[in-house]
């Protein structure tokens, strides 16, 4: 079991809290307005209560940022050292007009959060779906749990976020440390672009594992796929 502060009183930080509290965890819902961290907190149920921002992170070993990105940065650098040796996850998406990053080629979100909070440690995941995704229990296609790719650079820290995708019914994927979050919300951008402006489905774009690297030589004289070409 663990201590989950939330920051936002939003819809991510409802549809991920909730199954928090389904699966044992204490949740403390932090907001600047005390009636909507109420009414989230009753909504959430399970135990969960309404705090203040500063008493939330206070509370959490890993503290949700469901914050719009801009509002995020200003939130944790006020609160200082109540997020010392926190886990700060970070589940924004920096993505403005024409679906192009407001980040502008500077830090991603998450790594202008780790700057504004330098005790906390930041990582990025659930930035991918809409929140209405993250309200399924549990998220699934074809048979298959969603996979969240998560990003971050403290192993103890991954741990703990790995167990929290898994804790909404999703598989964990290794992303890479924190500089690749950046990559995350770029991801983010395109499928958003895709799905909303062009009205593509996103998922069919990738090929299957098997084809990642090309489908292999059938000519190989061993029966296996020829070596991947160099990239």
């Amino acid at each position: 079991m663990m201590r989950i502060g939330v920051l936002g009183t939003g819809n991510m930080a409802d549809a991920l809290a909730t199954h928090w509290v389904r699966a044992g965890h204490e949740v403390v819902v932090g907001g600047r307005d005390a009636h909507k961290a109420e009414r989230l907190a009753r909504r959430i149920g399970g135990g969960a209560k309404p705090a203040s921002l500063r008493v939330a992170a206070e509370f959490g070993q890993v503290v949700l940022a469901a914050l719009p990105f801009g509002a995020g940065v200003e939130v944790v650098r006020g609160l200082g050292a109540a997020l010392e040796g926190k886990v700060l996850l970070d589940c924004s998406n920096p993505v403005g007009p024409g679906f192009l990053l407001l980040t502008e080629g500077g830090p991603s979100a998450a790594q202008q959060l780790a700057a504004a909070a330098p005790g906390a440690l930041v990582v990025k995941a659930f930035n991918l779906c809409h929140e209405d995704v993250w309200r399924m229990r549990p998220p699934g296609f074809d048979g298959r749990p969603l996979a969240v790719p998560v990003c971050g650079d403290d192993e103890t820290a991954l741990d703990h976020v790995y167990e929290l995708v898994r804790d909404t019914g999703c598989a964990p994927v290794a992303g890479g440390g924190l500089e690749r979050a950046g990559l995350l919300e770029a991801t983010a951008a395109l499928f958003i672009g895709l799905w909303v402006g062009e009205g593509a489905d996103a998922q069919a774009i990738a090929p299957p594992l098997a084809y990642a690297a090309g489908p292999g030589d059938p000519q190989a004289e061993d029966g296996t796929a020829a070596s991947r070409r160099d990239f």
